[in-house]
């Protein structure tokens, strides 16, 4: 591996494990996110020039940190003119700099930086933050996801989302939002927004298991995002015992993650849940799943969570019984369905709906999204509408749509399978 090689590879694996980390620390006395996020982005910057030539560094973390606070300092120096009371903010900056070094200081070089991630989290879920944009700031800061990845977990547009998100930083800065974890009596009015959210990036994390990407920069593993996902959401359960909700999630995740090995087969080809192998599921994770269900079902009234993780122990009886419970499962998505309106609820059930009624049943249930322009981009609309067009017997329509999943795929293997099936519809 070629200098250059080896520092981009150290520059993304910086990027993929600890970029949460650097932009809680550096927000963390600013409470400028967006500030934060350029002063990091220049330092990524500067170590893909700087490190190809002098190597890459033993803490790399540090480094991007001591870069990107100097970063910051320069910037609020450059305001000096421009706006008022910029002394005092240089000062905080240069305080926060020492005190990250003070962090530092005596300690080997794997030391880690302080993490603040928490804070971030119930910084950006602040009652002062519009509802509809808590998941989505806690998304991007936490986690770097783009505003085009957001857009798509939420189904916005893209530019409107990008827009949105600029606003909700500002209103961070501008309204003194502190970055601190709430007392246990204000963590409730924030919790759905950071379930939301853990649960938004555990669901992108999941789409990329089974992906090389990654694998080879060591701990940047392609299911880095999930399992991030799952440590935050027994954080929110440590920090709610009582909250059936955060239960219902931390459940549904683990209940998903026990089939993680079996959505791939041997030669990695993609599997659909109702051929995997059974034996390939992690059963210690389900126990574990299924005891906070339980718990979870004891506390109080189902939410969404609890639903959803209720609907995923319902295909795992087929592990007993040889066949997932889609009468149950039918029923559950029902419910939720009428908790949530959500359209992709809706295509859930068809999904459903076709195993105990048929695909014409399931095709006419999905009309309420004829039309739908949030569909128009959604892959998995066209990869289950294609499947129950084919069932159907209505082999034009379904290759038409097949045809649109697999170019809106990004995964091969789900590209490869698509493309079987799509055979199927000549």
């Amino acid at each position: 591996m070629t200098r250059a090689e080896e520092a981009a590879s150290a520059a993304e694996r910086s990027a993929r494990l600890s970029y949460g980390r650097l932009v809680a620390f550096l927000a963390a006395r600013s409470r400028d996110i967006a500030g934060a996020e350029d002063a990091l982005a220049d330092a990524f910057a500067a170590a893909l020039r700087i490190w190809p030539v002098k190597g890459v560094p033993a803490n790399p973390d540090a480094w991007l940190l001591t870069a990107a606070r100097h970063r910051q300092t320069d910037a609020a120096r450059r305001r000096r003119t421009r706006a008022a009371g910029v002394e005092q903010l240089t000062l905080v900056i240069e305080e926060s700099m020492q005190e990250a070094l003070g962090d530092m200081q005596g300690a080997n070089d794997n030391a880690d930086i302080p993490d603040r991630r928490l804070a971030l989290i119930f910084a950006c879920a602040h009652p002062a933050i519009e509802r509809g944009m808590r998941a989505p700031l806690i998304l991007q800061t936490l986690l770097g996801f783009t505003a085009t990845e957001i857009a798509a977990a939420f189904l916005v547009a893209p530019s409107a989302m990008g827009q949105r998100l600029v606003r909700a930083k500002t209103r961070i800065r501008e309204a003194g939002i502190p970055f601190r974890v709430p007392e246990r009596e204000e963590l409730p009015e924030r919790l759905d927004a950071v379930l939301e959210a853990i649960y938004a990036a555990y669901a992108h994390g999941w789409q990329e298991i089974g992906e090389e990407v990654g694998e080879a920069n060591g701990d940047a593993s392609p299911d880095r995002v999930a399992d991030e996902a799952i440590w935050l959401g027994q954080l929110a359960v440590a920090l709610l015992p009582g909250e059936p909700e955060a239960k219902g999630m931390l459940a549904l995740m683990l209940y998903t993650q026990a089939r993680r090995d079996a959505r791939r087969s041997q030669t990695g080809a993609y599997v659909p849940l109702d051929a995997q192998d059974t034996a390939r599921w992690d059963m210690e994770l389900i126990r574990r799943a299924e005891t906070l269900l339980r718990d979870a079902s004891r506390a109080g009234p189902s939410g969404r969570y609890q639903l959803e993780a209720a609907i995923q122990s319902a295909h795992i009886s087929r592990r007993l019984t040889g066949r997932a419970n889609w009468p149950a499962i039918l029923a559950l998505y029902g419910h939720l369905l009428a908790l949530t309106r959500s359209p992709v609820v809706l295509l859930n059930r068809a999904v459903a709906l076709a195993e105990v009624e048929g695909p014409d049943a399931a095709l006419a249930s999905l009309a309420p999204l004829d039309g739908d322009r949030r569909m128009a981009d959604y892959q998995p609309y066209w990869a289950a509408r294609g499947a129950l067009l084919l069932a159907a017997g209505r082999k034009a329509e379904a290759h038409e749509a097949l045809t649109l999943a697999i170019g809106l795929s990004t995964d091969e293997a789900v590209r490869r399978y698509l493309a079987e099936r799509r055979s199927d519809a000549k």
